[in-house]
């Protein structure tokens, strides 16, 4: 938010004040929608315990064995986030990720991140899988040079291939020491913490003005009391041993139950409609808008629901991410009417062109990747994808250059760069909003220490295959 009204300060010190319609213009309606409407459907979904059912059945397949249940993880959501937009699979994978890392007794944070980072990459591999891919597939001079949902999926999965598999390998090395993936004190001081911190905030979201309200507030301040009373005599006493994974096992079959099978399989089939929708939005011609899609799907199910009052379901809504990523539009199209992104874009022409001919095709194709790449680990990769597309596009027919390679850096470099920190990638922010709102958070550096270095590996492997596939082998077709 201070961002924001910073940029528009900044705009008005050079007198280009926006008014109020403009600003509400320059935000996304359809990512915004798109992330209320799974939202909503993701927190009827929990209702049913279909989160908690999905983690005791992996962590009965994985034996509690912690690598196996990260890799299953990990790989699980990089190819579901192929099929659907990594933001909607991380709003369900998160609840179950936590879930299950909350059995095994292990520290969440540095699980989810992983999972998020692993969405950014397996989302690149298809036109949908990714918001700049879908940016960047319906344009039209892309449309026109022949790259339909087919060609782009079969480019950018095989690059995607080696690229996974190297991080999943980085990933090893990151946390080769297991301690790194417990918490820094006992599990049940911890577990306390949280619940702490959640009870809390239940209790600051109410107000005083009317009874009942102020007698529930009252209620949930003694159950905080309580639990800081626990605190003490854990930390005094010490943290309980660990549960071995016999005990853990009978405890999730016991409690990680459905609950409300009816709701489940309305929640299934609006879901299912929504996806199959979701992979028709790729064809030509169809003007399907994801927005929209999702956000008839969320109301279709409120009404299947049949809930007497759909306040809670509204409150577990993240309305501090939709808020930022509000902000975050307002931001990057203020940074844009300075001319900051065009700089950029016009810099990279201007460096292209002092390149010899006969290498101008691999100058462009390298340049656009780690260009594309550092600027969307800092820069929203939504908008930085919408004014690159204009620049490859114009570089391409004014230097007589593939269209192809560059496409396929930009789309390497936008999606992988979005890795890069906590900003970078839609799927970032709403992992973290996610996480905090079941009490676990993380911060800025603690996202960069682990995704900047992985984002390097990436693009370098990335350089490698662009620079076989289209320099070497001049596959540009």
């Amino acid at each position: 938010m201070l961002a924001a009204a910073g940029a528009i300060g900044c705009l008005s010190a050079i007198n280009e004040r926006p008014t109020m319609a403009e600003m509400a213009s320059w935000i996304d309606l359809e990512t915004i929608s798109l992330l209320f409407s799974m939202m909503v459907i993701v927190s009827l979904l929990c209702e049913t315990g279909f989160f908690d059912y999905a983690s005791f059945i992996m962590y009965k397949i994985a034996k509690g064995k912690v690598w196996p249940v990260i890799t299953a993880l990990c790989f699980f959501t990089a190819i579901v986030s192929a099929f659907l937009d990594n933001v909607t699979t991380i709003l369900l994978m998160t609840p179950v990720t936590i879930r299950i890392c909350e059995a095994m007794e292990l520290n969440p944070v540095p699980i989810l991140i992983s999972i998020v980072i692993f969405s950014n990459i397996g989302g690149a591999a298809t036109p949908v899988g990714d918001p700049p891919n879908v940016i960047i597939a319906s344009n039209k001079d892309v449309m026109a040079a022949g790259i339909d949902f087919t060609v782009f999926s079969m480019h950018m999965s095989l690059g995607i291939v080696p690229i996974i598999l190297v991080a999943y390998l980085q990933l090893r090395f990151i946390f080769r020491n297991m301690k790194s993936l417990k918490f820094s004190e006992p599990y049940e001081i911890t577990e306390l913490r949280r619940e702490i911190d959640v009870w809390s905030r239940a209790a600051d979201s109410l107000s005083s003005y009317s009874r009942d309200e102020r007698q529930v507030r009252v209620l949930l301040l003694s159950k905080v009391v309580h639990l800081q009373n626990k605190l003490k005599t854990k930390v005094v006493m010490g943290g309980q041993s660990q549960e071995n994974f016999q005990a853990n096992l009978i405890e999730l079959e016991a409690t990680c139950k459905i609950r409300d099978w009816p709701l489940l399989i309305k929640c299934g089939v609006v879901l299912a409609i929504v996806i199959l929708l979701f992979f028709l939005h790729s064809i030509p011609h169809l003007n399907l808008s994801i927005g929209w899609t999702s956000l008839l799907g969320a109301v279709f199910l409120l009404i299947l629901a049949d809930r007497r009052e759909i306040e809670g379901i509204l409150c577990r809504v993240e309305w501090s991410t939709l808020i930022f990523f509000s902000a975050l539009f307002i931001v990057m199209e203020g940074v844009a009417r300075m001319g900051l992104l065009e700089w950029i874009g016009n810099q990279t022409e201007a460096i292209i062109l002092d390149v010899k001919e006969e290498a101008r095709t691999t100058a462009a194709m390298l340049l656009i990747l780690w260009i594309s790449g550092l600027a969307s680990a800092f820069i929203d990769n939504i908008p930085f994808t919408t004014m690159m597309i204009k620049i490859v596009t114009r570089l391409a027919d004014r230097v007589s250059l593939p269209l192809q390679p560059l496409i396929w850096a930009l789309a390497l470099g936008t999606c992988l760069g979005g890795n890069g920190t906590l900003i970078g990638a839609s799927a970032n922010v709403v992992a973290a909003g996610v996480a905090e709102q079941h009490g676990y958070k993380f911060t800025f550096m603690e996202y960069f220490k682990i995704g900047f270095p992985m984002m390097i590996i990436s693009l370098i492997v990335s350089t490698v295959y662009l620079y076989i596939c289209h320099t070497l082998l001049e596959w540009n077709y």
